[in-house]
């Protein structure tokens, strides 16, 4: 595995091209001053040691070695061994309803995405802990596997949408089903089970799933999203709401008494997802009660130090440079190369 070890000194890149243009913008006005003089025919015949190329071989000889320098200062490396390390953390299974009842938008920007931006911020808050991500309609699957890597988590995220699951309606049975065959086989570590719901068309079984969960040692916490006094679903990509098959707009509400009751099976707590940061807060908070224990993951170790190849390439673009004189050298008049 590669990697810089210093990687803010990348940003020193951006010179190069500044340096480019400065140069190019010099030749271009000493080329207009020389006109003044003269038709650069008589210049070039008054001036016969003058080489029209050596000067820019030059330039682009102490550019690369300029970017050779600050890849140099940045660390390369390479990883050598792949290796599994111990960390303390806690597992978190997040399942996310997807039905088209989330997108109502009683919680701004809607039910959906402000759902997927809590959970967003939720993994920024995880060190050493794992996750997982499930997503449920009318039925559940698995969107990403327990990892440790945030950032495919949150690449992951970006994807769901409620076309993921053409099957409609609320498996909140099935979601919490999966979710407890999603965790690690490591003992004592701590285990919570997000689901997050407005909890419409819940088809049953869900009680007993977080009684289920709570016995194996697996603590539900729902949130609910969305207002109990309901709101229109929009059509996507129109001005228009869901109807009934009588025509009149469909308007969903929070079912907050069955995500009371759920949470309470699976020995976790409810919150309500407004338009505040409260349920963020507060979900925290009681995740970092859980027990933390040790978490495998696998890291790259041993990383080699890859500086010296581009140390030494740089110092044969300056010697080059050197090399090279401005001049026409005398003794190689007859020799074409960078006249």
């Amino acid at each position: 595995m590669f990697r810089f070890g210093e990687p803010q000194y990348l940003y020193l890149l951006i010179v190069l091209p500044l340096l480019a243009v400065f140069y190019f913008y010099s030749n271009y006005r000493r080329r207009k001053k020389l006109r003044e003089y003269g038709s650069p025919e008589l210049l070039a015949h008054l001036m016969p040691d003058v080489s029209k190329y050596r000067p820019d071989v030059k330039f682009w000889l102490t550019l690369s070695a300029l970017a050779m320098v600050i890849f140099m200062l940045a660390r390369p490396q390479f990883g050598s061994k792949m290796e599994t390390v111990k960390r303390q953390g806690v597992e978190t299974v997040v399942a996310l309803d997807i039905s088209n009842s989330m997108l109502a938008q009683d919680v701004t920007p809607s039910r959906l995405e402000k759902s997927k931006k809590l959970i967003s911020r939720l993994v920024e808050t995880f060190n050493n802990d794992k996750v997982a991500m499930i997503v449920f309609a009318g039925e559940a699957f698995t969107q990403l596997p327990i990892t440790s890597d945030y950032v495919s988590a949150k690449m992951f995220l970006e994807t769901i949408s409620p076309s993921l699951i053409t099957t409609q309606g609320t498996d909140i049975r099935g979601a919490i089903d999966l979710a407890m065959k999603s965790f690690t086989p490591n003992e004592g570590v701590g285990r919570a089970i997000v689901l997050i719901t407005d909890g419409e068309n819940h088809e049953g079984g869900a009680i007993e799933a977080a009684q289920e969960a709570a016995k194996k040692g697996m603590r539900v916490f729902v949130l609910g999203v969305g207002l109990p006094d309901g709101s229109p679903i929009p059509v996507e990509g129109t001005n228009e709401f869901r109807r009934d098959k009588d025509g009149n707009v469909v308007v969903t509400r929070l079912n907050e008494q069955m995500c009371q009751e759920i949470a309470k099976a699976g020995n976790g707590i409810y919150v309500r997802v407004d338009n505040t940061n409260n349920a963020e807060r507060a979900l925290n908070a009681e995740i970092n009660k859980l027990a933390k224990a040790d978490v495998e993951t696998q890291v790259f170790t041993e990383f080699d130090e890859q500086f010296q190849v581009l140390a030494w390439l740089a110092i044969l673009l300056l010697a080059a440079d050197l090399m090279i004189l401005n001049r026409k050298n005398p003794l190689f008049k007859n020799v074409k190369l960078f006249k």
